[in-house]
């Protein structure tokens, strides 16, 4: 059984920072590549960001570029997000997902439809 648990999340002004982390167990977390995707009230999915089994391949949503960056510790079973100068339509609940096929490429990476595995979520909420 695959675990995914998300943390980290929180209220934070417009301009500030969080980390969110997600810890991975039950399963070789290592030969998985992972994504994180968010979902606001109101609005479907969206992609956030992803990286490659190896962590050599990363790629980002067009609206989180140059200010999020995804990032994995092997050795911790667990993938990160990085997000600084977040703005108010940063809120929402942010999951990450586990792919164990593995794909490295944008098309898979970036749809919802191609992930295994999924935690519950960590509430992010930027004040303006």
């Amino acid at each position: 059984q695959v675990q995914l648990v998300e943390s980290g999340g929180g209220l934070v002004q417009a301009g500030g920072s969080l980390r969110l982390s997600c810890a991975v167990s039950g399963r070789t977390f290592s030969n998985s590549a992972m994504g994180w995707f968010r979902q606001a009230p109101g609005k479907e999915r969206e992609f956030v960001a992803a990286i490659s089994w190896s962590g050599g391949i990363t790629y980002y949503a067009d609206f989180v570029k140059s200010r999020f960056t995804i990032s994995r510790d092997n050795t911790k079973n667990t993938v990160y997000l990085q997000m600084n100068s977040l703005k108010p339509e940063d809120t929402a609940v942010y999951c990450c997902a586990a792919d164990q096929a593995p794909r490295n490429t944008y098309y898979y990476l970036s749809r919802p439809r191609y992930y295994d595995y999924w935690g519950q979520g960590t509430q992010v909420t930027v004040s303006s």
